[in-house]
């Protein structure tokens, strides 16, 4: 953004952050809208109901700096330092993956699925939270363990989880430090009514790494070895002595990835075994019940 001698409405900063950032960011406007907005501490109503206000000559400095990081490829949500996401407003940093709105697919699909009125569900790399305290804000009474083996991760979700509950939520949510299943083998065999993840699934040679918003988010939490399905087949292959007899396990994974998993999930003797699309109708994550008789 050029210097501007001149105090900017609300109005033209975002035109201009908007032009700004045109060449460079598939949503420009919006990401201009989000960092004026986190600027100003205000939501988007009020940038529509006060066009005309002058922005602060420190607003309009910290804007300018922003809008540049941004055309630099930084992901708003690092920027800004939060992401809503369900209906929840979660804290985001370069220690986890960005929740992204594909992934509430996946937790309205569980939802939908899971009758259990007392349900017990395990989240496994839970990042920032998302999936498990989205769920446990629609179900009280479900008991939700999350866990990540990132311990940077684990304060994350740690702090969000907090906030969720001094935003009024009653949610039974425990996160814990652990490599997938290792802090749940003596207590929890048998015991989950579902199982959720969205575990690394990106081949190291992805050329989508050096792109947008991955060139920022940690690789640890991006990339998996065997051609991005090492972590899925040791989910799938493991989950089988955690769930209950009529459990469930939801995996996300990669567009291209559904038939390789669906086959995973037969081989480990799921049934009712089914790839739900996301937004974009491409397949996002599988499902399958351990169904025993």
């Amino acid at each position: 953004m050029s210097q501007q001698t001149q105090a900017l409405s609300i109005e033209q900063a975002v035109a201009i952050g908007t032009k700004q950032l045109a060449s460079t960011s598939p949503s420009a406007r919006v990401d201009a809208q989000l960092l004026l907005c986190f600027v100003l501490d205000k939501n988007t109503t009020y940038l529509f109901t006060w066009p005309e206000k002058l922005l602060e000559s420190g607003q309009q400095q910290t804007f300018t700096q922003l809008i540049e990081r941004r055309k630099a490829g930084e992901p708003v949500a690092y920027l800004t330092g939060e992401r809503g996401f369900w209906t929840l407003n979660l804290k985001t940093n370069s220690a986890t993956l960005i929740p992204r709105a594909d992934t509430e697919c996946l937790v309205e699909h569980a939802l939908a699925t899971v009758e259990q009125a007392k349900a017990k569900v395990l989240d496994l790399g839970t990042g920032t939270g998302a999936i498990a305290l989205s769920l446990a804000s629609e179900n009280p009474d479900w008991t939700i363990h999350a866990c990540d083996f990132s311990t940077d991760a684990v304060d994350l979700a740690k702090l969000n989880l907090a906030q969720v509950k001094r935003d009024g939520f009653n949610v039974n949510v425990s996160i814990e430090h652990s490599n997938w299943f290792e802090a749940y083998e003596q207590q929890h065999l048998a015991s989950f009514d579902l199982i959720v993840s969205n575990p690394p699934y990106i081949d190291p040679q992805d050329h989508h790494l050096d792109e947008g918003d991955l060139r920022f988010e940690p690789k640890t939490a991006l990339v998996a070895q065997n051609n991005g399905f090492a972590d899925i087949f040791y989910i799938i292959e493991q989950a089988g002595r955690f769930l209950k007899r009529t459990g469930w396990l939801m995996i996300e994974h990669g567009a291209m990835q559904g038939t390789q998993v669906r086959q995973c999930f037969e081989r480990y003797h799921f049934s009712q075994v089914e790839t739900i699309k996301d937004l974009a109708q491409n397949e996002r994550f599988t499902v399958g019940c351990r169904c025993l008789p």
